[in-house]
């Protein structure tokens, strides 16, 4: 996974693991961390990545992570291979791990000790099989547990978690739920066609929609 030769250090872009163990899994990574990206789109100080390694310490190229969503406040966005906190000056603020059935219970303790000890301020973690889902913030300088994560609000992500129901549902601070992409392109085509129909009645009245 990860070499030194001589003074050259090399920092794997892939961890050789697949990004998701099956559909359903997959399906979540993507619908969190398009919704993180739309969500903060106008923001350029906030960087929302998915299953990109961090490595938080120079020199050590074993020492590293692959959240499955991962989002940094006061960074650039753009593409990266991989993310270094030494070079980029932030370790990722907020950290979603969505489970799969490999996941083991010593995997999972292994991935919190490795965000509680490198500084990530929140860390969240979906089972969407089952469905469960815990929340982890950090305070008096670790990460402990909300013990009730049931309508909890972000305080990084202005995000509410609703486990009220069969499925976690996430809300925007606009009030907007979180959709999958083919709710997203459904909307939007809804929203294109309600467009045509105004048109197509203005123009029947005589106006000219494009000069409204």
């Amino acid at each position: 996974m990860s070499a030194i030769t001589g003074q050259t250090v090399v920092y794997p872009s892939s961890d050789g693991k697949r990004m998701a163990d099956d559909t359903l899994q997959f399906q979540w990574i993507t619908t969190i961390q398009g919704n993180l990206d739309l969500l903060f789109r106008n923001d350029p100080t906030v960087f929302v990545a998915g299953d990109n390694l961090v490595y938080p310490v120079e020199r050590e190229p074993g020492i590293c992570q692959a959240p499955d969503i991962y989002v940094v406040f006061g960074r650039e966005k753009g593409h990266r291979s991989s993310y270094r906190v030494w070079e980029e000056g932030i370790f990722p603020q907020v950290v979603f791990e969505i489970l799969s059935p490999s996941n083991t219970a010593h995997e999972m303790n292994g991935k919190r000790h490795f965000y509680n000890r490198y500084g990530a301020e929140e860390y969240y973690i979906y089972d969407p099989e089952d469905p469960t889902f815990e929340a982890w913030t950090r305070t008096e300088g670790r990460l402990r547990p909300v013990q009730e994560p049931n309508g909890f609000v972000s305080p990084r992500l202005g995000v509410r978690f609703d486990t009220s129901g069969t499925e976690l549902v996430l809300t925007g601070p606009d009030g907007r739920r979180f959709l999958a992409f083919v709710e997203l392109g459904a909307l939007q085509r809804q929203t294109e066609q309600r467009a045509e129909r105004l048109a197509a009645r203005l123009r029947e009245l005589g106006v000219d929609p494009d000069t409204l």
